[in-house]
C-alpha cells in the first residue's frame, strides 16, 4: 500500500475509534437505583410525567428525570398468609415479620389517586396521593373477604386496571392467579369499586365464576383497555381433562358490572415459516403491550412475547419470540364466538363446536334471536356466559428466536413500527417492523444479569423509555441519533428514527433536519439508496509541495443549495471557494509557504481535504503534498535510487546531485534520470543510477598489513566524460579512510566497471575480533555513487580474544592466524596474522596449565561432575585425557570450552584417597593441579526435629560427618525435596521441608550427584497441621506488647511461631489530631516503614497453647489484619477466631501532679491513686496493667476508659535508679511505658497514734470547724450574710469532701469492681427493660391497677360486634381534627371534669391515636398553640409548670413514646448503672427494716445516725441447677451480720437471679432460709420466732447475729411450708412504703418491733421541743454533724450521677429528632407571640422535657426497668432528681445556713450542671432544623413498630364513657361550630351513640 493510502486508512481507523468511544459514552443514561431493594412494578402519571415504583417493602415516587420526589415504607409487617388480617397477635400466633411484595400499582386518572396493593394482609389495597405517595388517602381497616384484592403469594401475578363507566363510576378490574394460601378461593377476575364505600370490595359486582379454580390455573400476564372494553391476557390449562397450557385473551365491557359480556379466545404463536401443527409452538405468554390505534388507518395492535412450554407445566423455557395481533382481528374472533354461542348453540356451519361455556359453569350456549348480539353488545342476564372461543387466532413469530424475552412495548412512527424487547439478561433489543420484515437494529445493555421487568413505559411524548430491572430504573432515549457521530455510523445503525442531515453534518431525527423534504438532504438510515456523501475521485491525486494548482473533486449525490450559499474546500487550515459543475468541484490548493512541514521520516505530508458548507464537513479525504528533495536526507547511501523509485514523479539530476519534481534540471544540464513511473523515457528507474555493486576482492582484511581493495560498479560511464577523480571511502570505528581509486571498464560488459582502491594498512582500537566497515565511492568532491544494497568489508585482528596457543589454533583457517613465538630478546608469544609472524610459527602448544578444580571432594561412588579451569587445555574435547587422584575422569563434550575449561565425571573409588588432577592433551606432558582432589564417604548420623506439620516449612538439621562432599548436594524427606537454607557444613545440613499431602513417617535422604545417602534408623514424621481454635483477647494498643493466648491443637510442632501485623495505608487526620491532644504520650521503639510488616515471636507452652505478644504498629501506619505464621501455615486472626482483631490508638495518661509535672506528688499512706487519662481500657484489662512506685507494686483495682485506680504500698518503696531521691510512678501497658512523676509519701503525721483515733479526731475537728463557722455566721450583718454564708458553706463542703475523699476513693474502687462485674453479666442477659406495652401503661396510667391496656372489651357477646363497629366509627371520627379539638375543649370546660379525668382521658386518646402519631402530633401542636395564647395574656413563664390540661398530659405521653428508643439505646444503661450502684452502696451498710433508715444514703431524713457495729459476711448459698442434690451450685453471697432474715433472702435472690427481671423472680415471702451445718444440721431461720428477744414491750427482729450464723456458713432457700405473721404483715408493709401508721398503732399498747434502733432512741429532736424558733434552729444543726456520711455516699456515686446527667443532656451524642423538632416548635411559638426573653423559652423547654419527663424517669426506674425500688433507693433518687431540677432552673443557686442538707450536698456541682443544661439548649438551637418529613417518617415508624402492642378498643370504650357523660354539652358544641355543622359532626356522633348503646337520638 502506498504511503498516502496508508495515512488515509489510519485516519479512517482513528475516526471509527473515536466514533466507538462517543457511542460508549452515550450509554450513560439517567438511572434510579436501590441495590438492596427488589422492584416489582412501575407505573406513570401521564399528566405530570411522575413515575411510581412499587418494591418489596417500599414505594418510590420519581420525577420524569428519575429524581426521587418521595418514598415510603410498606413493610415488613407482622403477618401470616394463613391468617386473616388481625389486630390481636393471639388471633394469629404463627405471625412473623413478613416482607411486603408490591402486587398491584395502578394510577386512577379519573380519581387522581394511586392504588397500591401488597401481598400482606391477604392482598389488601390502599389509595395514596399522586402528589405525595407518603399520604395515604384510604386504607382498608378490618377488611372483609370481599376486599382481598391481590395474591398473597409473591410468586403469583396480579394485574389490574382502573377505568370509569360511562356514568362516571370508578372501577378497578383485577386479574389474579391461583394461590394455595387462605385467599385462594377468590375468583381469577373481579371488578372492584373505587369511589364508593366500602372501597375495593367486589360485593355486588362482577366476578368470573369458576367451578374449580385449580382446574384452570389462570396465570395473568397483562390487562389493557380500548374503546370501552377491558382485555385480560393470561395462559391457563385448556380444561381439567387437558393439562396443556395455552394463552387466551379475554374481553369484557367497561359498563358491564356483572361480567355478562365475558368472552375469551385462544392465541397461538408459531415459528416463522412453519405451521402450528408441525413447527415450533410458543404457548405461554410472558409479556404484552397494546399499542393504541391512531385517527388514521393504523388500528390498535397487541404485541405479545411468547415462550416455549414444557408440556403440562406452566414453567416457560428459555426459547422466546414475538407475535403480534391486530386488535380488530381479536375482536372479530370474539364477536364470532359470541354470535355462535348466542344464536347457534356454539356450532359453526359444519356443526363443529367453535364456542362454548367454560370454567365449570352450569350453563351452555343458546339459540337466541339472530339480532341478540347486536341488541346485547355487552350481554345480559339472559345471555350465556362466560364464552370461550374454540378457534385460535394464529400468528407467525416476527423474529428469529431470542432467548428469555421478558418485556415488550411498541410505538408507531409514520409507516413503520418500532418494538422494544427486554430480556432476562438485562438487555433491551430494538426491533424495526415494516410491511416486509423485522430486524433487531440495536441492543443496549441496561443492567447486566438483571432481568428487565415487564413494566416497560413510554413517556407521554414517546421520546423516552423507562426500563425497570431488579433494583434499578433507567431512562433511555427512544432515538439515539445524537449518539452517532458520523454519517457511516448513522446509516449503519439502521435506526428507523435516524438519518444523516447532510448540510448540518449530524445524525438527526427526520423533522430535526431543516431541509428533510429536499433530495439528498436527509439520508434515512433504512433507505435503500442512502449513501454518505464521499469524494470519489481527486485529480490530481497528489501534488508537489513546491507548486499551487487546481484540484478537481468528484462528489456524487451532492445536495443542492440555495442561491447565495457556497461550498468551500479546506486543505487543512487553508480555505478556498469552489466552483461547482454538476458533480465536479474545483478547488485551489494552498501556496507552498502555507503547507505544514513533512511528516517525520517521510518525503510527504498528508492534509485533510474537506468539502465544507457553513463549517460543516460534507465529505473529506486525505491529500498528499510530496517533497522530492527529501530523498537526499532520507536515503544518504542511495539518494538517486530513492528519488526515481518513489511513488511520486521525482527525477534525478545527475550533475547537480538533486531530486526534482519537474522533468528538467538546471540550465544547461541534460543528464537526468527519470522517475520509474516514466518508464517509456530513457534513462529511467533506479537501475539507471550510477551504482557501487559489490566488493570483488576478499571481504576479509587483516589489520597491521597493507592490502588492496577492488570494487565493481555500474553506470559509471555518466562520469567518464567529465573526467572526475574517484575516491574509495571507508568508515572505520568513527574515522574516515579516503583512498585514491582508478576506474576501468570491464571487457564484455558495457555498464560494469572495476574500481581499484589504493593499497592501505588498516588498524582499529576496538576490542573486537571482527569489525564490519561500510565502503562507498565518490566521483569528484561531492558526488557519492549509490551503494546497491549493503557494500562492506570486514577488518579482523588475530590477537583479540586468542590469549593462548590452543585458542589461536582453534581459529577458522580462513583468517590465517598463527601462534607466533616470542623473539629471543624476551618477547612474549601471541596470536597474529600469518604474514606478520617474523619468528618461527609454533607447531605444538605448551603443557596444559590447571588454575582450579571444583569441587575438591567427592563421594566414593563417583558420578559427580568435576570442573577444571585453566589454559591450553586443548582445542577439542576428544584430545583431552583427565585423571583424578589416579582414577580416570570422563570429559563431557557439550560442557567443554576451548583451552579454558574441562568438565568430566569422576569414576568410583574403592577406598578413600586423595591426589592431584592431571590433564593431558595429545602427546604433550600432562598439566598437574596444585590442589588435591579427595574421595571421601559422607555419613548421616541424626536429624532434628523429628516431626513437623504437613504444611511444611520445618527447618531440619541433618547431622553427620563429611557432609560437605562435592557441590551437587540435595536433600529429601521421602520423595519430597527439602530446600537447603544455609551454607552446608561438614557436620550439618539445614533444609526446609516441603508440604505433604498426608501424615506419616518418611526417611531422610541426601543426594551427592547420583549417590544416595540414607539416614538409617531415624525417620521424620509429618503430623497434622497446627490448628487454632481460639485466641484472646481481640484488642491491643498500637504500642503492642499485649499477650494473646492462643488455644488449639498441634501447636508444639511449629518451630518458630510468629505473630505478624499486615500494614495498610496511613491513618487519617483525626488520629493525628488525637495524638497532638495528649498530655503524655507513651514511649515506643524506633519507627519503621509501613512496607515492612512488624512481627513478634510466639512461645509454645504445650501442644494446645501458644502465647504471643502483639507487635507494635509503626507511627503513621494502619493495621489491616493480624496473621499467625506457623511455619508454612498462615492463618488470619479473623479466620482463626471468627472476629477481626482491633488495634486502638495508644492511650494517654495525665501526670500525678497536673499543675507542675516536675514536682513530686504527695501521697498519704493508705490512699488510693486515681490516674486520669483517655482510652485506657480499650486495648487492655486491669489484670494486665503493671503499676510501679519505685520497686513497689501499686495494685490496680479498677480500670475504666478515663480512670485507673490502684492501691500503693503502705510503706514508701525504694527508687529503682541509684541516687534518685524519690521513686517514680510508672505504668506499663504491654510495650507502652508511662512515667507519671515522682511520689513522695506524706509520713509526717504518722506515729503510734492509732488510725481510729486519728480519724475520730479529724471528724471531731471538722465538726468543730463546722459549728464555729455557723456561730460566726449568726453574728454577721444581714446585708452580707447570704453571700458569705454561700461562700463559707462551699468552703466547708470542700473541706469536708477532702476529708472524706480517701474513703470515697476506696469505696468507689470497690463499687467500680462490682459494676464491671455487673457489666459483664449484662452482656449475657441484657438490661431488664420493660416491654413497650408495660412501659406505656406505667407512664400513661400511673397508679391504675386496671388500665385499658390489660383488659378486654366488657360488653355482652350478643352486642360485641355492634359495639366494636360503633367504636371503630368513633375511631374514624376522632381522626377528624375539627371534632377532636372541639371535644377536648368541651371536656375541659366541664367543672366536674377533674384533673385526674383530664390526665386519664388524654392517655386514652394517646392510645387510640397511637397508630397515627403524626396526626396526634398535629393535634398536640394545635392545643399547645391554644394554651400559649392563654398564658401569653397572663404570665407566659407559668405555662407547662404542671399537668392541669389534657394537652400537658398528651405532651408527657408524646415524649415518652418518642424517647423510648433513646431510653433503650442510649440513656438506659447509665440510668440502670446508677440504680444498681445506689442499691449496692445501700446494701453494703446496715438498713433498719422497721424505720427504713440506712447508714449509707444521700437523704438526711433517711440517715441512720446511730453508730451500729456490724460485720460483713460471706454466705455460701446452695442453688439447684438440675434434678437431685448432686446438681447443686454453690453461690457466694455477701451479707451483714445485722441483716434480718428477710434482708438476707432479698440479697440472696438478688445474687442468684441477678440476670433475671424482678417480675420473673420468686417472691421473698414464698421462700424460707435454711441454715445447713454438717450432714443433718438444718435450721430454718425467720424474722420472728420463739427465740426472738422481747424486753419492755419491744421485740427485736431476728438477725444473722442473733442466730450466731458464722462467716462462710452454708444456707439454702427452700419453699415456705408455713405462714409467718411478721413476714405476711409487717415485712410486706416495710417493702411497700410508709411504715409510720403501723408504728403508731403499736404505741397503743401492743408489742413494738425494732431492728437496729428503737424509734425513741434515734438522736432526733422530740416533738415537745419543736415549739420555739431557737430550738428549731438547733434542730437544723444536728443533722449536719452527719454530713460527712452523706458526702462519702455522694462522692462514691458521683461518676454514675455525672454519666446519667450527661446522657440525658446528650453530651457528645446526637439529640433525638423529637426533642429537636419540639424545641424548634417552642422557638417558633415564642417568635409568633413576640416573646424575646430567652428565660421564658428556657422555662418552657425545661417544663416540657427535663422536668416533665426526665425527672419522672430519674425518680422512678421502675417505669423503664423490671426492678424493685426500695424506700432507701427511692429517697436517694429523690435527692438526685432534686439536684437535676435545681440544675435546670434559671435562678442562681445559692445555699446558706437555712438550706436543706440535701441541697448542700450538690452545691458545688449544680453550677456545672447548669452549664450543661444551657449548652444542651444552645446546641439544639444551633443544629439543622428537623424537617416535617423527617419527623413524620420517624413517627410513622414508631406507629408501625408498636402497632400490635396497644388495645385500642377498650381505650375507645372508656373514652366514649367520658363522651357519654357529657354527651349533651358535646353535641351542643358541635352543632354550634360552623365547621362542625358543615361536616355533620354532631350527626355522626349521634350515629355512633345509637350503635354503641342503642341511644335514642333525633335521627
Amino acid at each position: 500500500m502506498s504511503p498516502p493510502l496508508q495515512v488515509i486508512a489510519m485516519d479512517v481507523q482513528i475516526f471509527l475509534l473515536l466514533s466507538c468511544l462517543l457511542q460508549s459514552y452515550g450509554q450513560l443514561f439517567l438511572t434510579f437505583s436501590r441495590p438492596d431493594t427488589t422492584f416489582n412494578h412501575m407505573t406513570q402519571d401521564l399528566q405530570t410525567g411522575n413515575l411510581y415504583v412499587g418494591a418489596v417493602n417500599h414505594i418510590y415516587q420519581l420525577g420524569p428525570e428519575l429524581e426521587l420526589i418521595d418514598e415510603d415504607s410498606t413493610g415488613p409487617r407482622l403477618d401470616s398468609p394463613d391468617c386473616l388480617p388481625f389486630r390481636d397477635l393471639h388471633d394469629c400466633p404463627q405471625a412473623q415479620m413478613m416482607d411486603n411484595t408490591n402486587k398491584l400499582l395502578v394510577v386512577n386518572e379519573v380519581g387522581q389517586e394511586l392504588i397500591v396493593c401488597g401481598q400482606i394482609f391477604q392482598g389488601v389495597c390502599e389509595k395514596r396521593s399522586l402528589e405525595a405517595v407518603t399520604q395515604i388517602l384510604n386504607q382498608t381497616e378490618d377488611p372483609s373477604d370481599n376486599q382481598f384484592v391481590a395474591a398473597n403469594d409473591p410468586k403469583v401475578n396480579t394485574v389490574g386496571l382502573a377505568a370509569a363507566t360511562p356514568d362516571g363510576q370508578q372501577l378497578l378490574f383485577v386479574g389474579r392467579g391461583l394461590t394455595a394460601k387462605l385467599s385462594g378461593g377468590i375468583p381469577p377476575i373481579t371488578i372492584r369499586q373505587l369511589d364508593r364505600p366500602p372501597v375495593f370490595t367486589n360485593e355486588g359486582l362482577g366476578k368470573l365464576v369458576v367451578g374449580d379454580f385449580s382446574d384452570y390455573d389462570n396465570r395473568f400476564v397483562g390487562v389493557f383497555s380500548n374503546e370501552g372494553h377491558v382485555y385480560f391476557l393470561f395462559f391457563r390449562r385448556v380444561a381439567k381433562s387437558q393439562m396443556e397450557y395455552r394463552t387466551f385473551v379475554a374481553r369484557i365491557c367497561v359498563s358491564d358490572l356483572h361480567l355478562y359480556s365475558y368472552v375469551e379466545v385462544p392465541l397461538e404463536c408459531c415459528a416463522q415459516g412453519q405451521s402450528c401443527d408441525q413447527g415450533q409452538r410458543y404457548p405461554l405468554a410472558q409479556a404484552a403491550y397494546l399499542m393504541p390505534g391512531t385517527e388514521g388507518e393504523r388500528k390498535a395492535e397487541l404485541f405479545v412475547v411468547f415462550a416455549a412450554g414444557q408440556g403440562s407445566t406452566p414453567a416457560p423455557e428459555a426459547e422466546t419470540t414475538l407475535c403480534t395481533y391486530k386488535l380488530k382481528d381479536v375482536d372479530e374472533k370474539m364477536e364470532q364466538a359470541r354470535r355462535l354461542c348466542y344464536t347457534e348453540e356454539g356450532k359453526n356451519e359444519k356443526g363443529e363446536e367453535d364456542a362454548a361455556i367454560e370454567y365449570g359453569v352450569n350453563s351452555k350456549c343458546a339459540r337466541l334471536p339472530n339480532d341478540s348480539p347486536i341488541k346485547n353488545p355487552c350481554g345480559g342476564e339472559h345471555t350465556p356466559s362466560p364464552i370461550v372461543g374454540q378457534v385460535s387466532l394464529v400468528a407467525q413469530s416476527l423474529l428469529p428466536e431470542l432467548p428469555q424475552l421478558s418485556a415488550v412495548v411498541a410505538l408507531a412512527e409514520e409507516d413503520y413500527t418500532v418494538v422494544f424487547l427486554g430480556d432476562s439478561a438485562g438487555h433491551l433489543h430494538k426491533v424495526h417492523l415494516d410491511s416486509e420484515n423485522a430486524h433487531v437494529y440495536n441492543t443496549v445493555t441496561v443492567r447486566k444479569d438483571s432481568a428487565v421487568q415487564p413494566d416497560l413505559l413510554l413517556d407521554s411524548h414517546q421520546r423516552f423509555l423507562y426500563v425497570m430491572t431488579t433494583s434499578e430504573v433507567t431512562r433511555l432515549p427512544v432515538a439515539e441519533c445524537s449518539m452517532l457521530p458520523n454519517c457511516s455510523s448513522c446509516l449503519q445503525s439502521r435506526d428507523p428514527f435516524c438519518g444523516w442531515c447532510v448540510l448540518q453534518g449530524r445524525c438527526t431525527e427526520k423533522r430535526q433536519c431543516e431541509r428533510f423534504e429536499e433530495t439528498n438532504h436527509w439520508l434515512w438510515s433504512n433507505g435503500k439508496d442512502s449513501q454518505c456523501p464521499t469524494i470519489e475521485t481527486i485529480d490530481p491525486a497528489n501534488q508537489s509541495r513546491e507548486e499551487q494548482t487546481e484540484v478537481v473533486l468528484t462528489v456524487p449525490h451532492l445536495p443542492l443549495i440555495a442561491e447565495g450559499e457556497h461550498f468551500h474546500c479546506a486543505f487543512g487550515d487553508f480555505l478556498s471557494l469552489v466552483t461547482v459543475h454538476e458533480m465536479q468541484i474545483i478547488c485551489t490548493s494552498p501556496p507552498p509557504d502555507q503547507l505544514p512541514v513533512n511528516q517525520v521520516g517521510k518525503d510527504y505530508v498528508t492534509v485533510r481535504l474537506a468539502l465544507l458548507f457553513n463549517n460543516v464537513v460534507i465529505a473529506s479525504a486525505g491529500f498528499a503534498f510530496y517533497d522530492c528533495s527529501a530523498a537526499l536526507t532520507l536515503s544518504v547511501s542511495s539518494p538517486c535510487q530513492s528519488c526515481v523509485s518513489s511513488p511520486w514523479r521525482c527525477h534525478w539530476c545527475l550533475l547537480s546531485y538533486s531530486c526534482v519534481h519537474t522533468q528538467t534540471c538546471g540550465e544547461g544540464e541534460t543528464l537526468i534520470i527519470h522517475s520509474q513511473q516514466d518508464a517509456e523515457k530513457e534513462p529511467s528507474g533506479p537501475d539507471s543510477c550510477p551504482l557501487l555493486e559489490r566488493v570483488e576482492s576478499s571481504q576479509l582484511l587483516p589489520v597491521g598489513i597493507k592490502r588492496e581493495l577492488d570494487l565493481i560498479g555500474s553506470n559509471l560511464h555518466w562520469f567518464q566524460e567529465r573526467d572526475f577523480a574517484y575516491q574509495c571511502v571507508l568508515e572505520v570505528a568513527g574515522f574516515t579512510v579516503v583512498l585514491r581509486a582508478e576506474v576501468d571498464q570491464l571487457p564484455n560488459a558495457d555498464n560494469l566497471f572495476r574500481i581499484y582502491c589504493q593499497e592501505h594498512e588498516y588498524h582499529y582500537s576496538l576490542p573486537e575480533q571482527e569489525l564490519p566497515v561500510t565502503v562507498y565511492v565518490k566521483a569528484g568532491n561531492t558526488y557519492r555513487v549509490d551503494n546497491k544494497g549493503d557494500v562492506h568489508v570486514t577488518l579482523y585482528n588475530c590477537s583479540v580474544g586468542h590469549m593462548d596457543c590452543s585458542h589461536c589454533k582453534a581459529v577458522d583457517p580462513k583468517y590465517s592466524c598463527v601462534w607466533c613465538r616470542g623473539s629471543e630478546e624476551g618477547g612474549s608469544a601471541n596470536c597474529v596474522f600469518k604474514e606478520l609472524c617474523m619468528e618461527k610459527e609454533t607447531a605444538v602448544c605448551p603443557t596444559p596449565t590447571i588454575h582450579s578444580i571444583v569441587p575438591l571432594t567427592g563421594p566414593l561412588e563417583g558420578e559427580i561432575s568435576l570442573t577444571i579451569s585453566g589454559s591450553n587445555l586443548g582445542v577439542k574435547a576428544d584430545d583431552v585425557l583427565v585423571t583424578v587422584a589416579g582414577l580416570p575422569c570422563s570429559p563431557v563434550p557439550i560442557l567443554y570450552s576451548v583451552s579454558t575449561r574441562v568438565v568430566c565425571v569422576i569414576t568410583a573409588s574403592e577406598q578413600e584417597r586423595s591426589g592431584p588432577v592431571e590433564v593431558s592433551v595429545g602427546k604433550r606432558p600432562p598439566g598437574i593441579s596444585s590442589e588435591n582432589f579427595t574421595y571421601q564417604n559422607p555419613v548421616l548420623i541424626g536429624v532434628s526435629p523429628k516431626h513437623g506439620p504437613m504444611a511444611g516449612g520445618t527447618y531440619l538439621t541433618i547431622s553427620g560427618t563429611k557432609l560437605l562432599t562435592g557441590s551437587d548436594i540435595t536433600a529429601f524427606v521421602g520423595e519430597l525435596p527439602c530446600v537447603l537454607v544455609d551454607k552446608i557444613q561438614d557436620e550439618q545440613i539445614v533444609c526446609s521441608t516441603s508440604p505433604s499431602n498426608d501424615t506419616g513417617e518418611l526417611s531422610v535422604r541426601v543426594l551427592y550427584g547420583q549417590t544416595v545417602k540414607v539416614l538409617e534408623g531415624i525417620l521424620f514424621q509429618y503430623v497434622e497441621n497446627p490448628n487454632i481454635v481460639s485466641a484472646q483477647p481481640t484488642t491491643s494498643f498500637y504500642g503492642g506488647g499485649r499477650t494473646i493466648t492462643v488455644n488449639g491443637a498441634n501447636l508444639d510442632v511449629v518451630q518458630e511461631p510468629v505473630l505478624k501485623v499486615i500494614l495498610g495505608l496511613q491513618m487519617g487526620v483525626s488520629d493525628k489530631r488525637r495524638r497532638r491532644k495528649r498530655a503524655l504520650v507513651a514511649s515506643s521503639a524506633s519507627r519503621v516503614q509501613c512496607d515492612v510488616d512488624p512481627q513478634e515471636r510466639c512461645h509454645s507452652n504445650s501442644s494446645q497453647l501458644l502465647v504471643c505478644p502483639t507487635p507494635e504498629i509503626p507511627r503513621g501506619c494502619h493495621p489491616l489484619d493480624l496473621l499467625f505464621v506457623l511455619d508454612n501455615v498462615m492463618v488470619t486472626f479473623k479466620n482463626a477466631t471468627g472476629e477481626p482483631f482491633k488495634y486502638y490508638v495508644n492511650p494517654s495518661m495525665k501526670p500525678l501532679f497536673k499543675d507542675d509535672p516536675s514536682k513530686p506528688y504527695s501521697l498519704k499512706p493508705g490512699n488510693v491513686l486515681d490516674i486520669e487519662g483517655e482510652d485506657l481500657n480499650l486495648g487492655i484489662t486491669k489484670e494486665e496493667v503493671v503499676a510501679m512506685i519505685g520497686n513497689g507494686i501499686c495494685v490496680v483495682k479498677t480500670l475504666t476508659k478515663n480512670h485507673l485506680y490502684c492501691v500503693p504500698p503502705l510503706t514508701p518503696p525504694q527508687p529503682l535508679e541509684e541516687g534518685a531521691a524519690l521513686p517514680e510512678f510508672v505504668v506499663r501497658m504491654g510495650n507502652l511505658k508511662f512515667t507519671l512523676g515522682q511520689v513522695k509519701y506524706d509520713t509526717e503525721g504518722q506515729s503510734s497514734f492509732p488510725p481510729e483515733a486519728q480519724i475520730g479526731l479529724g471528724v471531731a475537728a471538722a465538726m468543730v470547724v463546722f459549728i464555729v463557722l455557723i456561730i460566726i455566721f449568726m453574728y454577721r450583718r444581714k446585708s452580707k450574710q447570704a453571700m458569705r454564708d454561700y461562700k463559707k458553706v462551699l468552703v466547708q463542703l470542700e473541706n469536708l469532701e477532702i476529708s472524706v475523699g480517701d474513703q470515697c476513693r476506696k469505696e468507689f474502687t470497690d463499687l467500680m469492681t462490682e459494676m464491671m462485674d455487673l457489666t459483664s453479666d449484662l452482656e449475657g442477659t441484657g438490661i431488664p427493660f420493660l416491654d413497650y406495652r408495660t412501659y406505656v401503661e406505667r407512664i400513661f396510667f400511673p397508679g391504675h391497677t386496671g388500665s385499658p391496656l390489660c383488659r378486654n372489651l366488657d360488653v355482652p357477646e350478643t352486642r360485641r360486634s355492634t359495639v366494636e363497629q360503633g367504636l371503630t366509627q368513633l375511631s374514624n371520627l376522632l381522626n377528624n381534627k375539627v371534632f377532636l379539638i372541639k371535644l377536648i375543649h368541651t371536656l375541659e370546660k366541664q367543672q366536674t371534669f377533674s384533673q385526674r379525668d383530664r390526665c386519664h382521658a388524654a392517655s386514652l386518646l394517646t392510645v387510640v391515636l397511637h397508630g397515627k402519631l403524626e396526626y396526634l402530633t398535629d393535634i398536640m401542636k394545635r392545643l399547645l398553640g391554644d394554651l400559649a395564647e392563654q398564658y401569653v395574656v397572663k404570665n407566659p413563664k407559668l405555662m407547662l409548670r404542671r399537668t392541669e390540661t389534657m394537652v400537658e398530659k398528651l405532651l408527657t405521653n408524646w415524649m415518652a413514646i418518642c424517647l423510648y428508643s433513646f431510653l433503650r439505646e442510649a440513656a438506659g444503661e447509665p440510668l440502670y448503672m446508677l440504680f444498681r450502684a445506689i442499691k449496692y452502696q445501700v446494701d453494703k451498710g446496715p438498713v433498719d427494716t422497721v424505720t427504713g433508715k440506712a447508714k449509707r444514703t444521700l437523704n438526711d431524713s433517711r440517715l441512720l445516725r446511730e453508730d451500729i457495729e456490724y460485720h460483713a459476711m460471706m454466705l455460701t448459698v446452695l442453688v439447684k441447677s438440675g434434678s437431685g442434690e448432686s446438681q447443686q451450685q454453690r453461690v457466694p453471697v455477701r451479707v451483714l451480720d445485722t441483716d434480718t432474715i428477710t434482708q438476707v433472702k432479698e440479697k440472696i435472690l438478688d445474687q442468684v437471679y441477678k440476670g433475671t427481671p424482678y417480675s420473673q423472680r420468686p417472691s421473698v415471702h414464698s421462700l424460707d432460709l435454711e441454715w445447713r451445718s454438717g450432714v443433718a444440721g438444718h435450721l430454718t431461720l425467720s424474722d420472728e420466732d420463739l427465740t426472738s428477744v422481747t424486753q419492755n414491750q419491744w421485740k427485736r427482729i431476728n438477725t444473722l447475729y442473733h442466730y450466731k450464723v458464722p462467716d462462710g456458713a452454708t444456707v439454702a432457700l427452700i419453699p415456705r411450708l408455713h405462714n409467718n405473721i411478721l413476714d405476711n404483715g409487717t415485712s410486706q408493709s416495710f417493702l411497700s412504703g410508709e411504715q409510720t401508721p403501723m408504728l403508731e398503732d403499736g404505741e397503743e399498747g401492743g408489742i413494738r418491733l425494732w431492728h437496729l434502733v428503737k424509734a425513741t432512741e434515734e438522736p432526733e429532736v422530740s416533738k415537745q421541743r419543736r415549739s420555739s424558733l431557737k430550738e428549731r434552729e438547733r434542730a437544723k444543726a444536728i443533722p449536719e454533724i452527719y454530713l460527712t456520711r452523706l458526702l462519702s455516699m455522694k462522692g462514691t456515686l458521683q461518676k454514675f450521677v455525672d454519666d446519667a446527667f450527661q446522657v440525658i443532656l446528650c453530651v457528645n451524642r446526637p439529640v433525638p429528632i423529637a426533642v429537636k423538632y419540639y424545641f424548634d416548635f417552642l422557638d417558633e411559638m415564642a417568635d409568633k407571640h413576640g416573646i424575646e426573653d430567652q428565660e421564658t423559652t428556657h422555662i418552657w423547654k425545661t417544663n416540657s422535657l427535663l422536668l416533665r419527663f426526665w425527672v419522672l424517669i430519674l425518680k422512678n426506674p421502675q417505669l423503664i426497668f423490671d426492678v424493685q425500688v426500695s424506700d432507701n433507693v427511692d429517697s436517694i433518687l429523690s435527692v438526685i432528681a432534686q439536684t437535676f431540677i435545681d440544675s435546670c432552673t434559671v435562678a442562681e443557686h445559692k445555699v446558706g445556713r437555712d438550706s436543706p442538707v440535701n441541697k448542700l450536698l450538690y452545691a458545688r456541682e449544680i453550677p456545672r450542671y447548669k452549664q450543661l443544661v444551657e449548652k444542651y439548649y444552645m446546641d439544639i438551637q444551633q443544629t439543622i432544623p428537623a424537617s416535617y418529613q423527617e419527623m413524620n417518617s420517624s413517627l410513622t415508624e414508631l406507629s408501625v413498630n408498636h402497632a400490635t402492642d396497644l388495645n385500642c378498643l377498650v381505650a375507645l370504650q372508656e373514652l366514649y364513657n367520658y363522651i357519654n357523660k357529657y354527651y349533651d354539652q358535646i353535641i351542643t358544641a358541635l352543632e354550634e361550630d360552623p365547621m362542625g355543622q358543615k361536616q355533620q359532626l354532631a350527626y355522626r356522633l349521634q350515629q355512633i351513640a345509637a350503635v354503641v348503646e342503642n341511644k335514642v337520638t333525633d335521627l
